[in-house]
C-alpha cells in the first residue's frame, strides 16, 4: 500500500473514499453557521453534509463515526469523532484515523484520502498531525493473514493521501515518510511475533536479524551454540536443553552517531516457544507461548526503525534466543546452573526461564559500557494481574532514563508504570545452595523476577520493561491487532529520539 502527503484540498483530490477527522468544536461551529471553519469538507456539498448531519446524532466526540455515501468525487465519505479540541491528542487522532481507514477498507475502497482541518493542527503540529494520521491508518490495518487461503482478501487498499491545505508540503512529506519507516518496523515485529513457532524458531530470527542489519547498513554477530559455549552462556545453554533445535545470540550494533563513543543497551527475550519445560504450562492458550519472543522481536524492529531514520544514537540490540521444551535432556527443577557472569542459579521452576537467558544477554551487554542498558520481555504473568494490558511494567535503577521512557510512553501511547524494587523483596530469590534463585514465590512475582535481573546488569543504569501484558494481546483495540502488539518499537523509537536530542 503507497502512502504519500499531499498539500491540497481533500475535495480537490479523487478518490474512492474520503475519511475526515473533526472534533466536537469543528461539528458546533458548523451547525451555528460558521461554515467557514469547515469549508474544505462542506463546499459546494454543503447541503447533502448538514442533510446528513441532521438526520443523525453525530456530535464528533471521539471514535464517533458518521458514513455519507455519493458526495461529489467521493463515492463514500466518512466522518470520524476525535473529541473536544482542548482534549486534542496525537493518540486521539491515531485512533480515528485507524478507525476511518478501518470503514474505509470494508467499503471496498482501493483508493483513500485522510484529512482534517486548521483547527486540529493548530492545537497539534504540522508534523505530529500527519505523522498520527500515518501511524493510525498504517497500524490499523495490519492484520496477519500469512496462512489464510480461503478467506483472505483477494483486493484491498492500494493508495492513500494524506491531504491537508494548511501543512507544507515538506513537513508533511517528511512526517508521512517517518510515520511509514515506523510502522514497517511495528509490522515486522508484529509479523514476528503472530508467526508460528515451526516458522520462526531461534536459528530463522538470526536469520531475520541478519536479513535487516544487511538492509539497513547495521552491524549484525550471530552466536551459534559452538560460540555460545565457548562464552560459557550457561543460563541460555541451560534453558536450551530441552530442545532439538538450537540456540542463537544476536547482536546488532548500529552506530548513529560515530563521532560519539557513548552507547545505549536494548535487550530482548527470545523464547520462541515456551512450554514451560519440565514444569510445563497448563494447555489452555499455550499457542500464545509463540509469542514469548516478543522482546527479541521489539529488539529487531526498534534497530530498524533506529537505522531506517537515521536517528543520530549508538544502539546495540542483543537477542539471547531458544525454545524452552521438555525432554530426556532438559534442565530441572533443583538443577543449579552457572551463567556468564559466573553468578549461579538455582532452578526451582524451569518456566521462569526468560530472566535465566537474560542473565547472559544483560552481561554480555556490558561490553559495551552502555549509558543505559534496557531489557524487554515478556517475564512474568505478574505483571499482567498488576497492570492489565493497558501499560508496561517498569523497574530500574536511574530515574533519569526510567523518566525519559516514560515521556516516550506517553508521546507513543505505549505507556509504562514504575513500580517497586525495594531490597525487602530480595530474600524472597535468595538461595540455600546458589547465588540466586529463578522464583520468589507467590507474592510480587513481578518485582522478583525485576531484582533477579538486577543481579547481572553490574553498575550501570538499567531499565527493565515487563511486556507480558502489553505485548500479547486478548482483543484488538483501534490499531493494534488480537495477538502479537508489536509494543516497545514505537517507545524505543521516541526514546532514541529524545537522548539524540539533547
Amino acid at each position: 500500500m503507497k502512502v504519500e502527503f499531499v498539500e491540497r484540498k481533500p475535495t480537490g483530490v479523487k478518490s474512492d473514499a474520503l475519511v475526515f477527522l473533526l472534533t466536537m468544536d469543528d461539528l458546533k461551529s458548523a451547525k451555528e453557521g460558521r461554515r467557514e471553519r469547515v469549508s474544505p469538507l462542506f463546499g459546494e456539498h454543503r447541503r447533502q453534509i448538514e442533510a446528513a448531519l441532521n438526520a443523525g446524532n453525530f456530535e464528533g466526540d471521539k471514535g464517533q463515526e458518521l458514513t455519507i455515501y455519493s458526495v461529489g468525487i467521493h463515492r463514500v465519505v466518512f466522518l470520524i469523532g476525535t473529541g473536544d479540541k482542548s482534549q486534542l491528542t496525537n493518540e486521539k487522532i491515531r485512533r480515528a484515523a485507524a478507525i476511518g481507514i478501518k470503514a474505509a477498507r470494508g467499503s471496498k475502497a482501493k483508493s483513500v484520502i485522510i484529512s482534517t482541518l486548521d483547527s486540529v493542527v493548530e492545537q497539534l503540529s504540522d508534523y505530529e498531525t500527519v505523522h498520527s494520521i500515518v501511524e493510525g491508518a498504517k497500524l490499523g490495518l495490519y492484520k496477519f493473514d500469512k496462512y489464510l487461503t480461503q478467506e483472505k482478501e483477494k483486493s484491498g487498499l492500494e493508495t492513500v493521501v494524506v491531504a491537508i491545505e494548511d501543512v507544507g508540503s515538506a513537513i508533511g512529506k517528511k512526517a508521512a515518510r517517518d510515520a511509514e519507516i515506523l510502522c514497517d518496523a511495528v509490522c515486522l515485529t508484529r509479523d514476528l511475533a503472530n508467526a508460528p513457532a515451526n516458522e520462526v524458531y531461534p536459528e530463522v530470527l538470526a536469520e531475520i536479524a541478519s536479513d535487516v542489519a544487511k538492509k539497513y547498513h547495521i552491524r549484525a554477530r550471530i552466536l551459534d551454540e559452538k560460540q555460545i559455549r565457548k562464552l560459557k552462556m550457561g543460563g541460555l545453554l541451560a534453558v536450551n536443553a530441552g530442545s532439538v533445535r538450537p540456540p542463537r545470540f544476536i547482536t546488532l550494533e548500529y552506530k548513529g552517531n560515530p563521532r560519539s563513543r557513548s552507547w545505549y543497551a536494548i535487550v530482548g527475550k527470545g523464547i520462541t516457544f515456551d512450554s514451560g519445560g519440565i514444569s510445563i504450562k497448563p494447555s489452555a492458550n499455550m499457542a500464545e507461548m509463540k509469542m514469548d519472543m516478543s522482546g527479541a522481536a521489539a529488539v529487531i524492529g526498534a534497530m530498524q526503525a533506529a537505522a531506517a531514520l537515521k536517528i543520530p544514537v549508538n544502539v546495540v540490540g542483543i537477542a539471547p534466543c531458544t525454545e524452552n521444551l521438555p525432554s530426556g535432556s532438559a534442565y530441572k527443577p533443583g538443577d543449579v546452573v552457572t551463567t556468564m557472569s559466573g553468578i549461579t542459579i538455582e532452578v526451582d521452576n524451569t518456566d521462569a526461564e526468560g530472566r535465566i537467558v537474560l542473565s547472559d544477554g544483560l552481561y554480555y551487554a556490558q561490553r559495551y559500557r552502555p549509558k543505559a542498558i534496557i531489557d524487554l520481555a515478556t517475564l512474568t504473568g505478574a505483571c499482567v494481574v498488576a497492570l492489565g494490558m493497558h501499560a508496561t511494567g517498569m523497574f530500574g535503577t536511574n530515574e533519569d532514563v526510567m523518566a525519559q521512557l516514560k515521556e516516550a510512553g506517553e508521546k507513543t501511547y505505549e505507556r509504562v508504570w514504575q513500580m517497586p524494587i525495594y531490597e525487602e523483596y530480595e530474600k524472597q530469590i535468595k538461595s540455600d545452595i546458589a547465588d540466586v534463585k529463578n522464583v520468589g514465590g507467590r507474592w510480587a512475582g513481578a518485582i522478583t523476577a525485576a531484582l533477579f535481573l538486577k543481579r547481572f546488569v553490574g553498575d550501570y543504569p538499567w531499565v527493565h520493561l515487563d511486556i507480558a501484558g502489553t505485548a500479547i494481546l486478548e482483543e484488538a483495540t483501534d490499531y493494534a491487532p488480537k495477538g502479537g502488539s508489536g509494543v516497545g518499537v514505537r517507545l524505543l523509537t521516541q526514546f532514541f529520539k529524545q537522548v539524540a536530542s539533547q
